[in-house]
């Protein structure tokens, strides 16, 4: 029996659905890791500063380590086991290995959900801080390095893989655009 600070909740995680109980306290990056051995998505600074602990949640990014897992029950929510199709990659993490999009790998999986959600936004035409127009009528905003640096800018490389990061979300993106786009990539447009 659950007492008042916990409660048994349903947790739906790439495609699968977990019961288990939880502190009301208990962050999901929390119950991902420690609760569920969902270790992909990384502990960083547990303050909302870095990014490492990015999933999605409802297709939208999130950063884990401020949400709290009694609100996530019922959404669904996508963390990088979940991203790629069995053994064939999400085409962003196929642009990031193709592109070292990573170095030492420990933020690599929050960049890539983060890269996920920023080309699902781009695509619904949300504007950043660097877009110039921003006015729904226009449409979707040129995707530049400069859109994908400002839209992955809560995200922290300590190593210093910005380039080939952007380079990595630009390649996808690019896929998507140029209809060379494979099922996975139609999918988050």
């Amino acid at each position: 029996m659950a007492s008042s600070t916990s409660s048994v909740i349903t947790l739906h995680i790439n495609g699968e659905k977990f019961t288990l109980p939880v502190d009301h306290r208990t962050t999901l990056l929390d119950a991902l890791r420690e609760r569920l051995a969902l270790t992909g998505t990384k502990k960083g600074c547990d303050q909302g500063q870095c990014g490492a602990c990015t999933v999605l949640v409802d297709g939208r990014r999130t950063v884990s380590c401020l949400q709290l897992a009694v609100a996530a029950e019922g959404r669904e929510i996508t963390t990088i086991e979940g991203v790629a199709e069995g053994d064939r990659l999400h085409p962003v993490q196929q642009a990031f290995l193709e592109l070292d999009g990573y170095q030492c790998g420990y933020c690599t999986p929050g960049q890539i959900c983060s890269a996920i959600g920023v080309l699902r936004e781009h695509a619904a035409g949300l504007p950043s801080a660097v877009t110039d127009d921003i006015r729904p009528e226009a449409g979707p905003p040129p995707l530049t390095a400069e859109e994908i640096r400002e839209r992955m800018s809560g995200n922290l490389c300590r190593c210093g893989a910005y380039v080939a990061i952007v380079e990595a979300v630009a390649r996808a993106a690019d896929g998507a655009r140029t209809g060379t786009a494979t099922e996975s990539e139609e999918a988050m447009a």
